[in-house]
This record gives C-alpha cells, sequence and structure tokens, in this order.
C-alpha cells in the first residue's frame, strides 16, 4: 500500500496536581476545553470532545498516525498548564498531575463516550475521580498499584 492510513481514538484522562479544584469556574473549563481543541488540532489529533470538572480532564480524539500518546498527552498538559498560568492570579501555580491514563475505544463507542464526557458535572455528583478513573483501569484490565496512582 502506497499511503499509511489509521483511525485510532484514544480516551485520555488526567488530574490537576492533588485533584486541587483549580478548574471549579465553568466559563474556565469552557475556554480551555477548546484551547486544548487547538492544540490537539495542532497535532493533527481531530478532537471529538473534551470536558471535564474542576479536578481533572477527559479528552476523546483521534490519535494521529504520526503522533505518539505519550507526546500528545505531553503537548496538552505543557500547552494548557502555560496557558492557564496567564488567566489568573489565582492558577499561577497550576499544574497537572504527573501521570495519566490513555485508552483506545472502538468506533462504535464514540457516541458513548462522548456522552458520558459531556455528562461529567452530574457524573461527579455521586462519583469520586479517584472511584471513576479505578473503574476505567479495572474496565481496561490494567494492573495498577494505589501508591502511585495518585499525586
Amino acid at each position: 500500500m502506497a499511503q499509511s492510513l489509521s483511525k485510532i481514538i484514544v480516551h485520555t484522562v488526567f488530574s490537576t496536581k492533588d485533584r486541587r479544584p483549580f478548574l471549579h469556574a465553568a466559563a474556565l473549563r469552557e475556554e480551555l476545553n477548546h484551547y486544548i481543541g487547538g492544540i490537539l488540532i495542532k497535532l493533527d489529533c481531530q478532537p471529538i470532545i473534551v470536558g471535564g470538572v474542576e479536578d481533572h480532564l477527559h479528552i476523546l480524539c483521534s490519535l494521529s498516525r504520526t503522533c505518539e500518546p505519550a507526546h500528545l498527552v505531553k503537548e496538552v498538559k505543557r500547552g494548557s498548564s502555560l496557558w492557564l498560568k496567564t488567566k489568573a492570579l489565582e492558577l499561577e501555580d497550576f499544574t497537572w498531575q504527573s501521570g495519566y491514563g490513555i485508552f483506545s475505544i472502538g468506533f462504535s463507542q464514540i457516541e458513548s463516550a462522548r456522552t458520558y464526557i459531556a455528562g461529567q458535572e452530574e457524573h461527579h455528583k455521586q462519583v469520586s475521580f479517584q472511584d471513576e478513573f479505578r473503574k476505567l483501569l479495572q474496565r481496561y484490565e490494567i494492573t495498577f498499584d494505589e501508591r502511585y496512582v495518585w499525586d
């Protein structure tokens, strides 16, 4: 085949350092989501939805055939962190956690993942970020050690 083609959809999740509620303002989160969408486009990773709550973020996007998952997360965290620090004095010490989760999903799961991410505010009235993340790790059969998951 002369041309290389791919369609890999990933669901990425990471939190603020120590799950601090830096992103409590809905308007800031909306602006952040759009900003991250721009970072994804520059990486040639088509955003599907970006959303979250005051202490963590979910990204559903395609992964470019030339972009490694770790590079995608590094660039999103770096760029969005630098941008957030310019938005308000209380964000000057903003930091994302060092770790993340990134999971591949099937094409047929896009709509349910999109709905799940769009409903994060309602979802987290009942479920903590830690419980949500544990469930994702279990669903994808990822072995983890609680001592090293949270920072």
